[in-house]
């Protein structure tokens, strides 16, 4: 009876082994740069996104300013910005502003404090409310503020005139 006799195979050429050791390294350096540019351009996105919000705030600001130096609640349609406003049409041409018509307010009025012109008189300021809109049509970005408004001096106290 014969034995079997187990040979060892030993390989004679190692030509194949650089090759497989290439593309395992090109595969290891494509993924490497699509980790790259994949964060690079959320990087981007971000810092975008950033921008144009903050654009937006600024254009929301502007609204609030320019309503406070016109606001008159005797003329209520002069306080109606329905149409989108520029902010700055030469510099920054995409921001721009709207506002609502205003409202009163269902609180009370504000008493000035030390303001008064007769005794015994009160006077304080009314409370209007606004919804003021700004966006950034470059950036694609909007922003919504409610703002309160207060008009006066008027009278509130309840003495007849």
């Amino acid at each position: 009876m014969s034995i079997p006799v187990k040979r060892k195979f030993t390989m004679q050429s190692d030509a194949g082994f650089a090759l497989v050791t290439a593309i395992i390294a090109c595969m290891i350096l494509a993924a490497l740069g699509i980790l790259v540019i994949s964060m690079s351009t959320r990087d981007l996105k971000t810092s975008s996104d950033v921008v144009g919000n903050k654009k937006a705030m600024y254009a929301t600001e502007s609204g609030i300013h320019k309503l406070t130096q016109s606001f008159n609640p005797a003329e209520p349609s002069y306080n109606i910005g329905s149409s989108w406003a520029d902010v700055d049409a030469t510099n920054d041409p995409g921001s721009q502003y709207k506002y609502s018509s205003s409202v009163v307010s269902d609180l009370a009025p504000i008493p000035l404090a030390g303001y008064s012109i007769e005794a015994g008189q009160g006077w304080g300021m009314s409370r209007y409310e606004v919804n003021i809109e700004g966006r950034n049509t470059t950036y694609r970005s909007e922003m919504e503020v409610d703002v309160g408004l207060g008009f006066g001096p008027i009278p509130i106290s309840t003495i007849y005139r």
